[in-house]
């Protein structure tokens, strides 16, 4: 991305580029009330005035009307399986949906759904996104049900059928109400891949290196659960690592001696804690975060293993305490081989420390236009959200100078990340109410006649 670009707000705060990470679950590690003071009111009003425009008043009764259709597709998206880089399948059926309600989507190479509506002319003004993939998926589509009460219980339900689910719920409104349809030709839909895990951002990263279109964009709004509760602003930079140890391994009382990959493994996750503990002054310690999430090692308990390794999420909002978190996990593992080798017979250890992946930190002003508009929306909807600090697909955009944030879509949820995850539905009207507001406040003068509603004394814009 041109430095033009990374600098045209003039709003934005950017954290080290060189501090990234990967995600598997909203973390939030700062929360604030979202401020109110006289330019948010003014801005308030102006949405309520936008909320009384007569498509945007159908367009809310319509959320509630379609609801059973809404779910319908939220199962039918969860059905199908997309682990991380496995999401072909239901990208496919996503951007034939799309094609179905009059968006032009296309897959892109890295393997998101792309889609303009129909032949818009105008360059798109804002991305509106939501990741295909899910840390788990069903073992076959029958694993995600709906209980008699409403209630969805599977894998991905929540994080992110909710999000995929809003996503074409929006695109079918939009498409079909002719008043909107302006607004919709200002967007660039977006279902991308990569999000959880190991996927380390991979869809939005080739989204914003490879799309043209995205050189026009003002700014993204992130679909990502189903929580009303915050406002995600602020992006939670980290860094993974996998550490591996290998050695001759053999039988553990005839070879006894032999280095343990198992044992090294062991004191190296020991002197990490205690170390960072030890290093991390107490008035930071609720800025980071670390997290051994896999240790994995040996086959039988009468052997010596020849293989041990773990995987380390590192999380912070300050970059330099990454750089000391990552350099402490160096030292640990240069202790811990030689401790293992210091008396070793019958062949040596070796170490491994492995970058897996990275996202970017950076975050939005309080006065951007983005911010300014939710925080409106949410005035008006007596909705009590609060700023955070998260790990989202909203890291990218913000690390090139983008205003983005990331939002809930409605409903409740819980379980993320399990396989006992779950979501029910009821006031998901909300939420997708707030989103269309959002979009209208930020796209007022896309409504045509919306603006014989919008006070003229202090506009809410992009």
């Amino acid at each position: 991305m041109n430095q033009a670009v990374r600098k045209r707000t003039g709003r934005y705060i950017a954290h080290s580029a060189v501090n990234y990470t990967y995600r598997t679950i909203i973390l939030a590690t700062l929360t604030r009330p979202a401020p109110q003071n006289g330019r948010a009111h003014e801005h308030s009003r102006n949405v309520a005035r936008l909320a009384e425009h007569e498509a945007l008043a159908s367009a809310q009764r319509w959320f509630s009307r379609e609801r059973e259709w809404i779910d319908s597709h939220h199962l039918q998206i969860c059905r199908i399986g997309a682990p991380t880089f496995f999401e072909q399948q239901r990208a496919e059926w996503l951007a034939a949906k799309l094609e179905s309600l009059g968006w032009a989507a296309h897959r892109d190479r890295a393997g998101n759904v792309v889609a303009r509506f129909r032949d818009a002319s105008a360059e798109p003004r804002f991305v509106i996104s939501a990741h295909l993939d899910t840390v788990f998926a069903p073992g076959k589509p029958e694993q995600i049900a709906q209980s008699p009460d409403g209630r969805f219980t599977g894998p991905g339900v929540s994080d992110n059928g909710s999000g995929l689910a809003a996503l074409v719920a929006l695109a079918r409104l939009l498409g079909e109400t002719r008043e909107l349809q302006e607004l919709a030709s200002s967007l660039l839909l977006v279902a991308n891949v990569g999000e959880e895990g190991e996927g380390n951002l991979s869809g939005m990263r080739y989204l914003c290196s490879h799309t043209p279109e995205i050189e026009h964009v003002k700014g993204f709004i992130v679909l990502d659960g189903p929580a009303l509760d915050h406002i995600t602003m602020q992006a939670l930079a980290s860094r993974r690592f996998e550490i591996s140890f290998n050695g001759p391994g053999g039988h553990s009382w005839n070879d006894h001696g032999v280095p343990n990959p198992v044992h090294a493994l062991a004191e190296l996750v020991s002197a990490f804690l205690h170390s960072a503990s030890e290093h991390v002054p107490a008035d930071r310690a609720d800025r980071c975060s670390w997290n051994f999430g896999v240790l994995e090692g040996g086959r039988s308990v009468n052997s010596i293993p020849t293989h041990a390794r773990a995987k380390l999420d590192l999380r912070s909002e300050d970059g330099a305490v990454l750089d000391e978190l990552s350099s402490l996990l160096s030292a640990a593992a240069g202790k811990a081989l030689e401790r293992e080798n210091r008396n070793a017979r019958g062949g040596r250890l070796t170490a491994k420390v492995k970058d897996l992946g990275s996202r970017p930190g950076g975050r939005v002003c309080d006065n951007a236009p983005l911010l300014e508009a939710i925080q409106s929306v949410d005035a008006h909807l007596h909705i009590r959200s609060r700023l955070n600090c998260a790990s989202t697909d909203a890291n990218i955009p913000l690390s090139l100078g983008f205003e983005a944030i990331s939002i809930g879509t409605g409903g409740t949820g819980g379980g993320a990340h399990t396989e006992q995850e779950w979501y029910r539905p009821e006031r998901r009207e909300l939420g997708l109410w707030r989103i269309l507001l959002l979009l209208a406040a930020l796209n007022s003068e896309a409504l045509g006649a919306a603006r014989d509603h919008i006070d003229h004394g202090e506009p809410v814009r992009a």
